[in-house]
């Protein structure tokens, strides 16, 4: 891992950083104030498309409306990051939290760029404004210490911004598919920025290699960047990538958990770029996707090349996210229109 520098981090990644527990001062108390009759700001809640914000009207962040908030910096832009499964269980509700986030730069410079696996634990609730903490009745400024959030960072050099970043258990390993810039989707094993976040000493010998990320498995097919992709929910492995000249590409595990078998004939009934892709929770064959192109479409990989399902002029502008609800045969997409929609797919076209 080499040393950050102006472009990314202000310090180098390594054990026991102190997250901030709040931000700015400037940041508090999401509000409008709208003035009254005595030249007063009032406060009231901004509630999207109801009513829009006027000249000079700004939002400010409402600490009340949060169980807990905490935030931290990257130095570079992260386009993308998601959340690792760490073995703690879902639905934890006790404080303190604690979780993994793997995100990847968009640097000035191509050089620039990192890898970042970031471990936040010791995180504690967010306490309300004029409620009384167990420190301010016990007065106790050890207590308070020990409730200070923590964040260990690992950080490998990659060559190139990373578009989007998604991660997946395959067997023991935990693995990072890659979307950049260079205009190739690359798996990576992320174990030993892992290691490095949980043990000190790992972390020092993982600091001392100071070496550029080297993917288990590339692909560069595709022929330009992209910012799609998925990773299978239901079978280990299997992903999915699409590109910004509309082509789809399906990723076969074959055994080992290294390697991938790849079709070089794309999923291909969009016209324009592919903004995102999900796979159906349910249906190991069926992923939807979504387009500059203004559509969403639903595609079974036993059927290539052309979709099975589509919803035509689904937004007036680019479509940029997906999501497929876990339980219901629903999507939510979200476009540059600036609209959250709702679709049941028992109403698609075929």
């Amino acid at each position: 891992m080499s040393a950050p520098d102006e472009d990314t981090f202000a310090e180098e990644g390594g054990e026991m950083e102190e997250m901030d527990e709040a931000g700015s001062d400037d940041d508090e108390g999401v509000e409008m104030e709208e003035e009254g009759a005595d030249g007063v700001g009032e406060k009231k809640v901004y509630v999207p498309g109801i009513e829009p914000l006027k000249p000079g009207e700004e939002l400010e962040m409402d600490r009340s409306a949060y169980r807990m908030y905490h935030e931290c910096q990257t130095g570079a832009p992260c386009l993308s990051f998601d959340i690792l499964r760490d073995g703690d269980g879902d639905g934890r509700e006790q404080f303190p939290l604690s979780m993994l986030l793997c995100a990847g730069t968009q640097a000035d410079t191509a050089l620039s760029n990192r890898l970042l696996v970031i471990r936040m634990h010791n995180l504690h609730g967010t306490e309300k404004e004029g409620e009384e903490s167990s420190d301010e009745e016990s007065d106790d400024e050890e207590e308070d210490e020990d409730k200070k959030p923590q964040m260990e960072l690992a950080m490998m050099p990659h060559y190139g911004g990373i578009n989007r970043v998604r991660v997946t258990r395959r067997g023991e390993r935990s693995l990072a598919a890659v979307w950049s810039e260079k205009g190739q989707v690359e798996i990576f094993d992320l174990q030993p920025q892992l290691d490095a976040v949980h043990s000190s000493a790992a972390m020092a010998d993982f600091v001392k290699q100071q070496k550029e990320a080297t993917a288990l498995f590339s692909f560069t097919g595709h022929m330009t960047e992209g910012f799609a992709i998925d990773w299978s929910p239901t079978v280990p492995g299997r992903l999915v990538s699409g590109d910004c000249k509309k082509n789809i590409h399906v990723w076969e595990p074959r055994e080992g958990g290294t390697s991938w078998q790849i079709d070089q004939r794309p999923f291909s009934s969009h016209s324009k770029s592919v903004e995102d892709l999900q796979w159906s929770p349910t249906e190991a064959t069926v992923f939807a996707s979504c387009s500059v192109d203004r559509s969403i479409r639903v595609w079974d990989i036993r059927a290539p090349p052309n979709s099975m399902l589509s919803a035509n002029d689904a937004h007036s502008s680019d479509i940029n996210v997906i999501s497929w609800n876990r339980s219901e045969p629903f999507i939510l997409s979200g476009g540059d229109d600036g609209l959250l929609k709702v679709w049941d797919l028992r109403q698609f076209k075929v």
